[in-house]
């Protein structure tokens, strides 16, 4: 019963009924995952050994390329390059150390770890490499699924492997210069190869640089991929284990490296 002010006549109106709530489809399920064992060990530690060594030997080489902290004292007790080139010093050596280990891991690992991994010698492989090629290109969806490192990132680890290696082999020849009674000496012979001081110098200098874009867009890719995927990508580098469909193509994936 509504009244109005202006005198006339009461009227009966129908109460409106309230607004319906939207109705959302129902979720569709998606596939059975369980846990698998993707990250062994090894592989866990060499990584982050390599994030680790790549950190301080950034930072102490750009030090020793281009000094931009100055002692107030003393050289013999303010001994700053020093430092910086002990740090870089050892931290090479568990760069090197963690990087070989890792190659010959390669062909003597589980089978997420081996080399064929990394290089894309099957039809199947091709196929994944250009599925997650489309992904990145915005022509599909999602990525193809992968146990370990799908297509791309194996064949883009083919050639961050091959800067590691001439990082590595760089820094090996300009040591020499300075080890005059170190077994390091017997590297002087990779000088000439590099075309000298100076041309190794830059090459080890350029490929730092080439290096740390890599763990940019490595970081990039592997942040998307976890939120695509939801398979637990970035927590398996750390526990080692990610969650796949429990049956793929037709048989279980459920591959076992402990």
């Amino acid at each position: 019963m509504s009244v109005d002010v202006t005198g006339a006549p009461p009227v009966d109106r129908p109460l409106e009924p309230p607004p319906a709530a939207p109705v959302r489809p129902a979720p569709v399920p998606g596939p059975a995952l369980e846990p698998v064992y993707v990250w062994d060990l090894l592989v866990r530690s060499t990584h982050w050994v390599i994030v680790f060594t790549v950190v301080l030997l950034t930072a102490t080489g750009i030090y020793i390329g281009r000094p931009f902290l100055v002692s107030s004292g003393p050289a013999g007790s303010n001994f700053i390059m020093g430092w910086m080139k002990v740090v870089h010093y050892y931290a090479s050596i568990a760069f090197s150390l963690a990087v070989f280990a890792r190659m010959v891991w390669m062909f003597t690992g589980p089978p997420q770890a081996r080399w064929n991994q990394f290089v894309p010698v099957t039809k199947k492989r091709w196929q994944e490499l250009i599925d997650t090629l489309k992904f990145y290109m915005l022509m599909r969806k999602r990525p193809p699924e992968a146990m370990g490192h799908n297509a791309m990132a194996g064949a883009a680890y083919v050639v961050v492997f091959g800067l590691y290696l001439l990082v590595i082999f760089t820094g090996f020849a300009l040591y020499s210069v300075s080890a005059h009674a170190s077994y390091m000496k017997m590297w002087d012979f990779l000088l000439p190869i590099f075309g000298g001081i100076m041309g190794a110098r830059w090459l080890h200098h350029v490929t730092m640089w080439l290096i740390l874009g890599f763990v940019v867009q490595h970081i990039f890719s592997s942040v998307l991929m976890a939120r695509v995927e939801k398979n637990g990508t970035l927590d398996s580098i750390f526990s080692g284990w990610k969650f796949l469909p429990r049956d793929r193509n037709g048989k279980s994936d459920s591959g076992k490296s402990g």
